[in-house]
């Protein structure tokens, strides 16, 4: 017991326990904080990639879309219900 307390009354000791403590469980950059953040880090990271992908689908979409006229009025009717001038447009909204 003796030797425990010789290291308690040593002064580097004590401001190592105190710097420690100070870092892991106080400061704003403690190891909690450093946790979740790598977390949100690795979220972030899975969101780029999802993301970056889906531009990649889109960008090949819109290619095949620019270089089909066809594909082009299929789109336009569909999507935003364009129609020609001679014709009659008919929109069945199903409950």
């Amino acid at each position: 017991m003796s030797k425990y307390l010789k290291y308690t009354k040593n002064f580097y000791f004590l401001g190592i326990v105190f710097f420690l403590s100070w870092m892991i469980f106080i400061d704003s950059n403690n190891v909690v904080n450093h946790f979740q953040l790598s977390r949100k880090l690795g979220q972030l990271q899975d969101q780029k990639e999802f993301y970056l992908e889906r531009k990649e689908k889109i960008k090949a979409e819109r290619e095949e879309l620019m270089s089909n006229p066809e594909l082009l009025e299929k789109f336009a009717r569909e999507k935003y219900l364009m129609k020609k001038n001679t014709e009659d447009l008919y929109v069945i909204v199903k409950k």
